[in-house]
């Protein structure tokens, strides 16, 4: 089954619960938001299911954050002020009726999703995505710009080069002769990157190379884990282990500063630094999982052997 951005957005979200022991309150909208603004004239009103627990502060409506000026417990509404919208660089966005309202969220949808994106941009320095393309030999031909179409493929490495033989045998003959170059001459070949083929390769022939790259972040939530960032499935627990402990060191400044006596019973129970504990724990389990990625991406792509001019 495919695993989208909002399915792990989902899944870091009950782990960050579980963890946390915590459970964000939460009521949902009557009549939908139809506008992006908030000004002083004209300001955003929210129709809410209940404002029993709403106050001055943040709410979250799908991945938008905003900030509650007022609020009327009669008529269970609650203005937005005029810097409400799009709050701490979120998106104003519409939003439709019944959408859940998230009253003061301990870890907002927007920060769980740059918290994917940040360890899959942090897991390109460790692993990588591969993928395929292929070009045409000629024999005329030394230097073939990549990739053969579209725009460039920023490639990594090369990791293999075949050229598929000519019968019925169906055989894809290994090439051992090949050098990449990232910094070729931007104007004679546009992508900037170009592979010469040093072997012998008759003309005309499909030549199919492997090559490793960056893995891509998520641009929409309906994305597939694996379309999109080019990892293996495999990967997907080891970006939720990532993207929560990343967000679990948040845990404690946000605390740093509470002084009154309800905060200091919290602290008799659970101490200032007590999540840190947990941090280190989640992150060895994310080192564990990611060495296991490394090993397993090397076996499956073992160093080849190759001759470079």
């Amino acid at each position: 089954m495919a695993t989208t951005l909002n399915n792990m957005i989902d899944e870091v979200s009950m782990n960050l619960s579980g963890y946390t022991l915590t459970q964000d309150r939460s009521t949902y909208l009557k009549t939908a938001v139809t506008t992006t603004t908030s000004s002083s004239a004209s300001p955003t009103s929210l129709s809410l299911g209940s404002t029993d627990n709403v106050g001055k502060g943040i709410v979250e409506i799908d991945e938008e954050l905003l900030w509650i000026d007022t609020y009327d417990r009669v008529g269970n509404t609650a203005t937005v002020a005029p810097y409400g919208r799009g709050y701490l660089g979120t998106t104003a966005a519409t939003h439709s009726a019944d959408a859940k309202v998230t009253i003061s969220p301990t870890f907002p949808r927007f920060t769980i999703k740059r918290a994917i994106n940040d360890t899959i941009n942090a897991l390109g320095s460790s692993i990588f995505a591969a993928s395929t393309t292929t070009i045409t030999s000629n024999a005329a031909v030394a230097a073939f710009r990549l990739p053969a179409t579209g725009d460039s493929l920023n490639i990594r490495n090369v990791l293999a080069v075949a050229y598929q033989s000519i019968g019925a045998s169906k055989e894809w003959i290994p090439i051992r002769s090949w050098r990449l170059d990232n910094n070729a001459n931007a104007t004679a070949f546009t992508s900037g990157q170009t592979i010469s083929i040093y072997d012998r390769v008759p003309s005309g022939r499909t030549i199919q190379i492997v090559y490793s790259t960056d893995p891509d972040v998520f641009t929409d939530n309906a994305q597939d884990f694996a379309t999109q960032t080019g990892l293996p499935d495999s990967c997907k627990d080891l970006t939720i282990l990532g993207a929560t402990y990343r967000l679990l060191t948040n845990l404690d400044p946000a605390r740093a500063s509470m002084v009154s006596p309800q905060a200091d019973e919290t602290d008799s129970k659970r101490p200032y630094g007590s999540s840190q504990s947990l941090t280190k724990s989640i992150y060895a389990l994310y080192s564990q999982r990611l060495a296991e990625e490394i090993k397993k991406q090397e076996n499956k792509y073992p160093i080849r052997v190759h001759y470079s001019l």
